[in-house]
């Protein structure tokens, strides 16, 4: 849906947002290139097509340029077309712009969430295929008040209740969220004084989503008062952050094979909260789980890690092994991706974990974890593996290929069957970091 003019908007009273003010909220966030090349992504509503215009300002300033990104959903008939608008809107301004297409087939429910995921998704590879570092989203001091009151309802941890972090690592690129700390009204302003018109997104007053719902029916809490309280959670989880990354970087180390090392010693001597907060960033970062451990299961590991409490040692698909006065942290196999062939010339990502490429001169490849079976199969190869100085208890989840024959190679024990055969390029690399940029408050 069009909007008017923002001029002809009563909400547009407010002052402008100027481009000194912008700039320094934008550049307290990040360092950026002398001549930046920065991504913003555009709706096409008044936020963002704000963001947009400023930051094209910024840039052209400075010798750098933007790349606007619109993605279409697909999810109302209209929106081809209101990106079109978008388009004309932004080549007038002779800003490049692009639209991302979300493809395939569409979930019937939670399809907000599965639309931010996809959206983020295409945003990410764009940046990283066209090697820009920044994407600049357009959230405001409103979004920031309503993700505190959504997540507050959803009994949301501290951390939930610090709402969004003005930097965010993602693949292929870091989010920067400069005007979490202006309001909405102003960057109708910003419009109205561009003579610029907007889009007027109708899922925003759709009472299906949650968020619409909280629009509609409001809070009764003050934003001013909100806020602060936002802030202090966000002070909290920095703090927090930064003790649990010190205490992984003391208790955990990484093997490229694709296991962690954990120091039980020095991890329960750690805070509980702290411990458990490691324990999940450590399963979460080894693995490719979007969501983190309930609490209840991180406190119910850590005291059995403490030995104050029975029970299994399994957490995010994940086994804690005690060895040698260590634990090791191995993929648990009932919880692995299956095998999947892969062909010559093939580059994939196995397991959320790892990074494979089969050359084009090799032959079909079968991938998977060994396994019983497949260790029982090595050991009953005429030239077995070299001796190997990795635990005996991590060679059933390392990396296994297999051929028409059968067992073909196992790169990470130095054994190819066939001397001179072509082998997979593998390299440890999960989709989720146990670390992350900080949390930034604003």
């Amino acid at each position: 849906m069009l909007s008017p003019t923002a001029s002809e908007n009563p909400i547009a009273l407010a002052a402008p947002l100027g481009l000194a003010e912008f700039a320094e909220q934008l550049e307290r966030l990040a360092v950026f290139e002398t001549a930046p090349f920065v991504a913003v992504a555009v709706s096409g509503g008044p936020d963002s097509l704000a963001l947009a215009i400023l930051a094209d300002y910024w840039a052209r300033r400075r010798g750098g340029w933007i790349c606007a990104l619109s993605v279409d959903h697909g999810l109302r008939p209209e929106s081809g077309a209101e990106l079109r608008q978008v388009a004309e809107w932004l080549a007038a301004r002779s800003i490049r712009h692009e639209i991302l297409v979300w493809d395939g087939k569409k979930p019937r429910s939670r399809i907000q969430e599965a639309a931010r995921t996809a959206r983020y998704r295409l945003l990410g590879e764009w940046c990283r295929l066209q090697g820009c570092l920044h994407l600049l989203i357009g959230h405001h001091r409103e979004d920031q008040v309503e993700t505190y009151w959504l997540r507050r309802a959803a009994r949301s941890g501290p951390d939930g209740l610090a709402a969004m972090s003005a930097v965010r690592e993602i693949d292929g690129c870091r989010i920067l969220r400069p005007l979490l700390d202006i309001a909405k009204t102003r960057l109708v302003a910003t419009l109205a004084a561009e003579n610029q018109s907007f889009l007027s997104d109708p899922s925003n007053r759709n009472p299906a989503f949650a968020r619409a719902r909280l629009r509609q029916n409001g809070t009764d809490a003050n934003v001013e008062v909100t806020l602060a309280e936002v802030r202090e959670r966000g002070r909290e989880r920095v703090t927090r952050e930064h003790a649990c990354c010190a205490l992984l970087a003391r208790a955990v180390a990484l093997h490229p094979a694709g296991f962690a090392v954990l120091d039980p010693e020095v991890l329960l001597a750690a805070p509980p909260e702290v411990a458990e907060q490691a324990l999940s960033a450590l399963v979460t970062g080894l693995g490719a789980s979007r969501y983190a451990p309930r609490r209840r299961s991180l406190a119910r590991l850590r005291l059995t890690l403490a030995g104050a409490a029975a029970g299994g040692r399994v957490l995010g698909g994940y086994r804690f092994v005690a060895w040698r006065g260590r634990i090791l942290v191995l993929r648990e196999l009932a919880a692995a991706a299956a095998p999947v062939l892969i062909a010559p010339g093939d580059h994939l990502s196995w397991d959320g974990r790892f990074a494979i490429s089969l050359p084009i001169a090799a032959r079909p490849l079968t991938v998977g974890y060994l396994g019983e079976d497949g260790l029982a199969a090595l050991h009953h190869q005429p030239r077995g593996p070299a001796p190997s100085l990795l635990p005996a208890l991590i060679h059933p989840v390392l990396l296994g290929f297999w051929d028409k024959h059968g067992l073909a190679a196992v790169p990470t024990l130095g054994y190819v069957r066939d001397q001179g055969a072509v082998v997979p390029r593998l390299a440890f690399r999960p989709v989720n970091c146990m670390s992350h940029a900080s949390f930034v408050v604003v």
